[in-house]
């Protein structure tokens, strides 16, 4: 080949190119392309969008509803995730996870339960009245001295109303020495006196007098009975009577056994006991149940009877069925 051809063939392109010349020079751009290429590039991988969990659960949770043999439930799922994503946070609710096998239960709100009691006992009711309604009215009481507090206090109640007695009734114990009948039947004029001038008592000098005297009397019923409670009790064969009244208005005053009780009283030496303080008498000391049947109490009071009601006499038992209704016909 000559020279000429040599010379008009083209010029071979060098196996390497040119570094285009850079804003920064043309040694730094060709310096960080051969770091590329000794290091090894590598393509970046696709961005997978990331679900955030709580979408995941919400899916998860409308899924859960969807049978396999569902076509549409893809479709609405996707939807109902859609429209719940735009719902507040507010207005999210934690889902209930029930174990399998086992049925959910409604537990229902407590609802306090109202307490029914007689009819004279209100919302508005001094609370020392509502606890002796609760705790001591109807309740069969068989100690003497106790039997005699609370005849004393009910003939208290001819002048005054129990919630005035009751707010007295500490007052009455330290001046009738806690109602002990044998200190009080040694009462002299002159504590009489004193105790009749004092006007925080509610009682009238009168009152003191009948007080003194029937402890003296009751002292009386205690040598011939054994007891004052033996006294009272016998009039009912020992065994409360279970009045069964549904409103408070049926309660009587006063009934004939009440009348027999004064009569006897009175003929002893008794003051003050007529047939309306002697069945308030009764009432408190438990000798008559007169708890309206709807009350709570009433049921409370009778509990202790029903092992009562059934007397022997003899060898042979008598139904307690057949003594109730007895007791009952009494007033």
């Amino acid at each position: 080949m000559s020279v000429a051809t040599q010379l008009r063939s083209p010029i071979q392109p060098s196996s390497e190119t040119r570094a285009i010349l850079g804003p920064a020079g043309n040694r730094d751009r060709v310096s960080e392309e051969q770091k590329r290429k000794k290091e090894g590039f590598k393509k970046p991988k696709k961005l997978v969008s990331e679900t955030p969990q709580a979408v995941v659960q919400k899916s998860v949770s409308v899924d859960s509803l969807c049978t396999s043999s569902d076509s549409s439930c893809s479709g609405s799922s996707a939807k109902n995730v859609r429209s719940k994503r735009r719902v507040k946070n507010t207005d999210l609710k934690p889902a209930k996870i029930v174990p399998d096998g086992v049925e959910s239960v409604k537990i229902s709100p407590i609802v306090p339960i109202e307490i029914k009691r007689c009819d004279w006992i209100t919302a508005n009711s001094d609370p020392l009245y509502t606890t002796f309604h609760d705790e001591e009215w109807g309740v069969p009481v068989h100690d003497d001295r106790k039997l005699f507090e609370l005849l004393v206090l009910s003939q208290a109640l001819a002048e005054h109303t129990w919630p005035a007695i009751l707010t007295k009734r500490d007052t009455f114990r330290k001046l009738f020495d806690n109602f002990e009948p044998s200190s009080i039947a040694k009462f002299t004029e002159k504590k009489l006196l004193i105790l009749g001038g004092n006007h925080n008592t509610l009682l009238s000098e009168q009152k003191f007098r009948a007080i003194v005297e029937n402890a003296n009397q009751l002292l009386k019923v205690q040598q011939e009975y054994g007891s004052f409670n033996n006294y009272c009790w016998h009039f009912l064969d020992h065994k409360p009577v279970r009045n069964g009244f549904r409103y408070a208005r049926h309660v009587p005053s006063k009934t004939p056994k009440s009348e027999l009780i004064s009569k006897d009283l009175m003929r002893r030496g008794f003051c003050c006991v007529g047939p309306t303080v002697v069945y308030s008498f009764m009432q408190v000391a438990g000798m008559v149940n007169d708890h309206i049947l709807n009350c709570f109490r009433y049921n409370d009071c009778n509990s202790n009877v029903k092992n009562d009601l059934k007397p022997k006499f003899g060898e042979i038992e008598v139904p307690a069925e057949a003594v109730e209704s007895r007791h009952l016909s009494h007033d």
